[in-house]
């Protein structure tokens, strides 16, 4: 018997333009402190328009800030330039631990050189990038292009200087040492700069080969049960990655196809689910017709049995019968048994999360416990167990409740397990996976915060 499921939320496709324009405040916010570029919100609620700014100013803004966006060719011309400045930081960190290791000495000369080269195919690269820009891109982007151009002028100023004490000190690495560690600082001003510009074109780089990290606020979803509220907190972690994307290439640029990948790992608390199992059950499984079989929950557990749980349901059946010609149905069978039920979450690309119950140990006597090992009451019972925490795991784990607008069309299931939180508290884990056009990633990027 198949596993009840359903089916991964969001079939939408969704359109960026339309919710920028329904919110562009929140896309303006990332371009406030004069054009710096860093991200930075300014102030309280209002993000990033003054009171009495009309419509139409607003509109003005958003079509300013949609008009410095790079092309798809800037974006693959950023991702190079990103990895030429990260080589030649690379490069000046195994220069200034040679100096700590050994005295100043001809190899040095080489390294030095081998670093010039790095430096200014950085440096080139940085030239050829904004040499690209559109006669917008030139406007809108101008204060922060000086910036980088600035230092870009350090950077150079001080490679000279660098090379100039290699050739003079032949014996004392002292200088040479004080002038690295000058280099070090112009060529991390250089690489913040240029970030800054990327992220203002909504190019999204992670600084430091680190993942670009976005916490997803937490969500309180809550079930009905007897009139009874049970609440199923929820909570994750969207990363940036690299996967689809050539050796070298750095971390978290787009794959062969220009899609963006993220992944994706939410955890639902499920304890409220366990101190309520019985209730939950009791709600979908009892029943008692006049005539015929009545079923009731006596009491019932859910624990974790990782990467699945266990649910252990202790019942009493009853089959009543109506004899002809008698007002009052009569009891022909009953007795008491416990069944226990493996539940063990699966994903498939079609039919999204789902259960795969069986029916792992029964408890009972007599008829009892034939007919729950391999009758129907038994296949009813774990049908019915499945589908009920299903339920909850549906409601907790809702991708339209838990991710923001710009993710939820685009999240793919890939693996779900159950997790022991600790002292035998119940979660679930799904993990996934999110692909953005930049259009997506910029308008995801304005409605999370990356994490500290």
């Amino acid at each position: 018997m198949s596993a009840p499921r359903i089916s991964a939320p969001g079939v939408a496709v969704l359109i960026i333009g339309f919710a920028l324009l329904a919110s562009p405040s929140r896309l303006l916010a990332q371009r406030s402190g004069g054009g710096g570029g860093h991200g930075m919100p300014t102030g309280g609620g209002g993000a990033g328009l003054g009171s009495g700014v009309s419509e139409k100013d607003d509109l003005k803004n958003f079509h300013q800030a949609m008009a410095v966006q790079a092309t798809d060719e800037q974006r693959a011309a950023f991702a190079k330039l990103a990895q030429y400045t990260q080589d030649a930081g690379d490069r000046l960190k195994a220069l200034r631990g040679l100096l700590q290791k050994v005295p100043a000495s001809s190899p040095l000369s080489d390294r030095a050189t081998t670093l010039d080269l790095a430096i200014e195919q950085a440096r080139a690269s940085n030239k050829n990038f904004l040499a690209s820009f559109s006669s917008k891109q030139k406007s809108g982007l101008k204060d922060i292009a000086k910036k980088l151009e600035k230092a870009d002028s350090d950077l150079d100023k001080q490679v000279k200087t660098l090379d100039q004490i290699v050739q003079t000190s032949k014996s004392d690495g002292e200088p040479i040492a004080s002038s690295a560690a000058s280099l070090a600082k112009e060529l991390a001003t250089f690489q913040d700069e240029q970030l800054a510009l990327g992220r203002e074109m909504g190019i999204l780089l992670p600084t430091d080969g680190q993942e670009l990290t976005f916490n997803l606020p937490k969500v309180t979803n809550s079930i009905n049960v007897a009139g009874q509220s049970v609440s199923i907190p929820a909570s994750g972690i969207v990363s940036r990655q690299s996967a689809g994307t050539p050796a070298g290439t750095p971390t978290g640029t787009p794959n062969e196809n220009g899609r963006n990948l993220f992944s994706l790992k939410l955890t639902a608390d499920l304890s409220d689910v366990q101190h309520n199992i019985t209730a939950i059950l009791r709600s979908k499984l009892t029943r008692s017709p006049r005539c015929g079989e009545r079923l009731e929950i006596q009491q019932a557990t859910l624990t974790p049995m990782v990467p699945a749980s266990l649910v252990v349901a202790r019942v009493h059946f009853e089959r009543w019968v109506c004899p002809p010609g008698q007002e009052s149905p009569m009891e022909v069978a009953g007795g008491d048994g416990t069944i226990e039920v493996k539940l063990t979450p699966s994903v498939e690309q079609k039919a999204g999360l789902g259960l795969i119950s069986e029916i792992a140990r029964v408890d009972a006597e007599r008829f009892l416990r034939d007919m729950l090992r391999s009758g129907n009451l038994g296949d009813t019972l774990r049908e019915q167990i499945a589908a009920s925490v299903l339920s909850a795991m549906q409601k907790g784990t809702d991708l339209k409740a838990t991710l923001p607008p710009a993710a939820q069309s685009s999240a793919t299931l890939q693996k779900a397990q159950f997790q022991d939180a600790g002292a035998g508290q119940l979660s679930l884990v799904l993990e996934g996976q999110l692909q953005f056009s930049e259009e997506q990633t910029q308008q995801f990027a304005t409605q999370l915060k990356p994490a500290p």
